[in-house]
């Protein structure tokens, strides 16, 4: 009754303004503003109301699918226990954990480990990330916290679980400090909100739910969401080390034919650093290369160029100048050399192919993952960046610009080096050293590693100059053509 009211008022106030001759557009625009805000803010109700879009079917994936998390996935099964076992948790006394957040760098498997804990409970598992609780209309995100933790109850019931499970990405768009957002306090309420909800999960529910949460960024987090009694645990899930990408690959690889000779342990030795997602797509574009080229099966090469495709992109067409070919070989030739001089066994292959950003590249594979680092390698590193404009200088008179990135890492490694304590200004701080001394310092480390690089380089010219022979020739070679060519006697 009070719509067709309000229709009728807002027609006879247009007619009246416009027989009076008064610009009516302006008001029909605000009206017409104000009508499709007030429609969306029903639809969004609706469809929060339903909760439709943030249940879902309990996930078909088990901890054995994931690989490379030994350690978070037994932290994180310990903690899940008491939604498997409630009497006995009970019976000792035992609070069950109210959260957990799962924190680290992105593709490591979060979310992965999320639904393979709705899997290993057999609790009823509602989703939702940060970014749909952030509103710019007050209340809204807190209205909508409290719908999800209350699907989950009914999700549970209506399948006759005795446990639930959300999981909530990405919570530092929900959950940053409070206070950061003078002009806006929509995020300071939905926090409120969730931390209530937390607060009032008790043992003595019909329904236990435990709410998941993950982050690549818990600096942003506040405090009172990360004490003991909300998110009680935080489970580290880090980058896979060597074994870890092994049986990574082992997975993604399942379901694919591979040829004989292939090698995982070596993929996974050239692979330091990448995440499980970084991996998932090596197997991937390994695969498409297979196909591309008429395989049946996927080969080392496959899996050689599918490393470098994901590290640095698409190799390209660019077609580049007779002396442009000639420096490059001759750089990353440099590159090479002194890589497997000061690390023998380093080198993996050494290309000019094109790709992404790079006109060639070394791709090294380091014998074992590297968690803490000594002076020797961090000089090691300035040096191996240092030497494709030394090779350049060697042999063709001048360096190029394409050394600049080569630069800025060995300038980054050397200001690492001096915050570590492994300069000559010793043990320091930050904030006390000044942008002068800083300078002078990093440009000393560089400058007698460039010494060093270049004295190398001068003593064994042949060997450059019969390495970027074969580079302009072929390509690409691999790392035992660099360590038979510097095995060869009397060529240095």
């Amino acid at each position: 009754m009070v719509k067709p009211i309000a229709l009728g008022a807002g027609i006879g106030l247009l007619t009246f303004l416009a027989v009076n001759r008064v610009d009516i557009w302006p008001v029909v625009l605000v009206i017409g503003l104000g009508g499709v805000l007030y429609a969306s803010g029903i639809t969004g109700r609706l469809n929060l109301a339903s909760g439709q879009r943030r249940q879902a079917s309990l996930p078909n994936i088990e901890f054995s699918d994931i690989g490379g998390q030994n350690t978070a996935k037994s932290e994180l099964q310990e903690a899940l226990e008491a939604l498997r076992r409630p009497q006995a948790y009970a019976a000792l006394g035992i609070r069950p954990l109210k959260g957990i957040l799962l924190i680290g760098p992105p593709g490591t498997g979060k979310t992965l480990l999320a639904k393979a804990a709705a899997h290993y409970t057999q609790a009823a598992f509602v989703f939702a990330s940060g970014s749909e609780f952030v509103e710019m209309y007050a209340g809204v995100g807190a209205q909508r916290v409290r719908q999800l933790f209350q699907a989950a109850r009914n999700s549970a019931k209506k399948e006759g679980r005795g446990s639930a499970i959300i999981f909530i990405d990405e919570i530092e768009v929900m959950a940053g400090k409070r206070g950061q957002h003078q002009s806006h306090l929509e995020y300071d309420q939905t926090l409120n909100q969730l931390l209530v909800e937390m607060d009032g999960i008790t043992t003595e529910e019909d329904v236990q739910v435990l709410v998941m949460a993950a982050t690549n960024r818990a600096d942003l987090l506040d405090q009172a969401l990360t004490r003991p009694g909300r998110f009680d645990r935080v489970v580290r899930v880090d980058l896979p080390d060597r074994e870890g990408r092994r049986r990574i690959l082992e997975l993604h690889t399942r379901n694919k034919p591979l040829a004989p000779g292939v090698d995982l342990d070596a993929v996974a030795r050239e692979t330091f650093g990448l995440s499980g997602a970084h991996l998932e797509s090596v197997c991937n574009e390994a695969a498409i290369l297979a196909l591309r080229e008429g395989q049946t099966a996927i080969s080392s090469d496959h899996f050689q160029s599918s490393v470098d495709k994901v590290l640095l992109g698409e190799k390209l067409d660019r077609q580049l100048r007779e002396q442009e070919i000639r420096r490059v070989a001759v750089h990353e030739g440099g590159h090479a050399l002194v890589s497997e001089w000061l690390v023998p066994g380093s080198v993996s292959s050494v290309t000019i192919a094109p790709r992404g950003m790079a006109l060639g590249f070394v791709r090294q594979a380091p014998a074992d993952d590297r968690l803490l680092e000594t002076e020797a390698e961090l000089r090691h590193d300035i040096c191996v960046c240092l030497a494709g404009s030394a090779a350049e200088r060697l042999l063709l008179g001048e360096a190029s610009t394409g050394a600049t990135s080569d630069f800025e890492k060995a300038w980054e490694i050397a200001r690492r080096m001096i915050f570590a304590g492994l300069s000559e200004l010793g043990i320091v701080q930050e904030e006390a050293v000044s942008a002068d001394v800083l300078y002078q310092t990093v440009h000393r480390i560089m400058e007698r590693e460039r010494d060093r690089v270049e004295g190398f380089l001068q003593s064994r010219a042949p060997w450059l100059e019969t390495l970027a022979s074969r580079l302009v020739a072929e390509e690409t070679l691999d790392g035992n053509s660099v360590r038979q060519l510097m095995a060869q006697p009397g060529i240095a």
